[in-house]
């Protein structure tokens, strides 16, 4: 089991490795923080994406694009496994994500991964910040 800290990371590089690790190894991956995931761009344009996002299609036919930060970043990963064969989903449910940190992880060793860490001082918005935008308000418990 391996515990990845979100926190300042990009959402995209954060993705894109945890599929990969979640491809490559047996593992079940526990991603903690997700909130604080941040999506790099002018804020303007980022909230306007995921808005934008949010409004295609129907409420009875979809695609329905999720509002929390934990259920955006695991659609992110998801969109990058091969979800109609086996092995993707078999990877996807071994994925588990909370927005802040759960009690039972808390003394518990957690990854950064360096590779996916955020080094812009500015231009940035944060999972927790679109979910409010879209309407979830996010009440992190730490």
């Amino acid at each position: 089991m391996k515990i990845i800290d979100a926190s300042n990371c990009v959402y995209g590089r954060l993705s894109t490795l945890v599929a990969k690790d979640l491809l490559n190894t047996e593992d079940k991956i526990i991603i903690v923080n997700a909130a604080k995931t941040v999506v790099t761009g002018s804020r303007k344009y980022v909230l306007e994406r995921f808005l934008t996002r949010r409004d295609i299609g129907s409420v009875r036919k979809g695609p329905y694009y999720p509002r929390v930060p934990k259920a955006i970043l695991k659609r992110s990963i998801g969109d990058m496994l091969p979800k109609k064969t086996t092995r993707g989903k078999e990877a996807l449910r071994r994925c588990i994500v909370y927005d802040g940190v759960p009690s039972e992880f808390r003394d518990a060793e957690k990854v950064v991964l360096e590779k996916a860490l955020n080094k812009k001082v500015s231009g940035y918005v944060t999972l927790a910040d679109i979910a409010k935008t879209m309407g979830r308000e996010v009440k992190l418990v730490e």
